[in-house]
């Protein structure tokens, strides 16, 4: 007897039950070996007062497992409530968002009949960190995360993936002419783990031309390799692109677990109306079968899967009537699929999969920096909107004890000295005080300066220590700088 895995799933929210209720079923009928351990997550959870959106007993279910089949969840707006895909994400260590984007022409209507694309998303750092403050009446802030290991072990995945799987390239994003450190970093670990990989054309691109061209000549890329936001928003792009958002699953890859979704929403808008297309999430299931090690089934699952598409057995999103010669609701579609198990399609390239090893991938050991500290930037809330008087202040009651007023921002713009005065200036500025060239400035002096800006009579929101790191410093310039 066949032993079982055990798998966690979450029917979810909205169109969720009826998905994964569609997406079990032809999973079963497929030949899956599976122990389902079902948990409740998502919006009732939320509502109950569990800001997280899942329980212990849930995580419970899924350290023990280590797989998570999940349909879509709502998280409420506002309130304090996170995310439940990100919090899943960085609790299970799932570093990788995996997400093919591919044209099933002329069955499924595209204009880009060649597309096939697979988004390597890192998962875990970036914007969706979550690390957010309010810091005055007007000003909001969010902080953008890149760690140098995190973006080798993603863009090493990439590369790995593209090598087991026949890929000839990858192309990496980032917008590192605007975010010189972050995106910086993240474009420069891969053009070091580039040259590991000389048989893979390499390729880096700005992120919004690359967009662009993704939506033009989606056709000119292979394996797009990319931080968290721009791949969240890139995948969604090219899914949509290639037919349908409806129709992408995306794997959810770390160190021993993994997670398997659809990449569209729980869209309650058309929930308990038998309309949703369950693709999404049985292609989640495709994966996550080749991930269990029960490749044989997932290529079974998949080909009767193509075969239904090539038969126009079309559920509304993807209906049309100069291709399509049935529309049907969400467990009709799955009924199709089940009866052709054990078919495959005529024209469509049909799936096989072979036993994948697992992805392994490396960190390298960040080599300490000399660090010296070489002044402050001092964050305050300053209703006044003329900054050469606030300059002047700065500079006759704050600087002084070693450390001198460099700059005064505001929004990123220098305003003082001699900086621009039409822009619009809010009540949030950067304080900007340096040591003399060559100088260092200790951590008591910072302490004393701050004192000086609240005997100013000034209100501190924040500060950020200014190092150079090898020489070099670890800090932006302002606009106009």
């Amino acid at each position: 007897m066949t032993n079982k895995t055990p798998i966690t799933v979450a029917y979810g929210d909205g169109i969720g039950p009826e998905i994964m209720t569609a997406s079990l079923r032809v999973l079963e009928a497929a030949g899956a070996q599976l122990e389902l351990d079902v948990i409740e997550v998502g919006e009732q959870v939320y509502r109950s007062g569990v800001t997280s959106g899942i329980r212990p007993e849930a995580w419970a279910s899924l350290r023990r497992t280590r797989v998570f089949y999940k349909a879509p969840i709502t998280t409420p707006l506002g309130g304090g409530y996170k995310s439940l895909n990100v919090t899943t994400r960085k609790m299970l260590g799932l570093y990788s968002n995996v997400r093919p984007c591919v044209s099933y022409s002329p069955y499924v209507r595209t204009k880009h009949p060649a597309m096939d694309v697979v988004i390597v998303r890192e998962n875990e750092e970036d914007l969706y960190a979550g690390i957010e403050y309010r810091h005055s009446d007007e000003v909001y802030k969010s902080i953008k995360l890149i760690t140098r290991p995190g973006s080798e072990r993603i863009i090493r995945y990439a590369f790995e993936f593209a090598r087991q799987n026949g890929r000839r390239k990858v192309t990496c994003f980032t917008k590192d002419n605007i975010m010189k450190l972050s995106d910086g970093v993240f474009h420069k670990v891969f053009e070091e783990v580039a040259v590991e990989y000389p048989e893979i054309e390499s390729e880096h691109m700005i992120v919004d031309i690359g967009a662009a061209r993704l939506a033009d000549t989606p056709e000119m890329f292979d394996v797009i390799v990319v931080q968290n936001l721009y791949g969240d928003i890139l995948s969604d792009i090219a899914a949509q692109l290639a037919g349908s958002v409806g129709m992408a699953g995306s794997s959810n890859i770390g160190l021993g677990a993994a997670m398997f979704e659809a990449i569209h929403g729980s869209a309650p808008m058309i929930a308990g109306k038998d309309v949703a297309n369950p693709s999404g999430l049985l292609m989640a299931g495709v994966l996550m079968l080749v991930h269990i090690g029960q490749s044989d089934v997932a290529e079974r699952l998949h080909n009767a899967w193509l075969k239904t598409l090539e038969d126009g057995i079309h559920t509304a999103d993807i209906y049309d009537p100069s291709h399509s010669h049935e529309l049907v609701g969400t467990q009709e579609f799955a009924e199709a699929v089940i009866e052709r198990l054990g078919s495959k399609p005529r024209h469509l390239k049909p799936a096989h999969y072979g036993q994948p090893k697992p992805i392994e991938t490396r960190m390298t050991p960040v080599t300490p920096s000399k660090r010296e500290r070489v002044g402050v930037d001092v964050y305050i809330q300053y209703a006044g909107k003329d900054p050469v008087i606030l300059g002047q202040l700065l500079e006759a009651k704050v600087a002084g004890d070693g450390l001198a007023l460099d700059m005064v921002g505001n929004r990123g713009l220098k305003v003082y000295p001699q900086g621009v005065t039409e822009a619009y200036l809010s009540d949030h500025w950067r304080c900007r005080f340096l040591a003399a060239p060559g100088e260092q400035a200790d951590q008591r002096q910072v302490l004393r300066l701050m004192e000086r800006v609240v005997k100013a009579g000034l209100q501190v929101v924040s500060s950020e220590g200014l190092f150079l790191f090898d020489g070099q410093p670890g800090y932006s310039l302002e606009q106009g700088q």
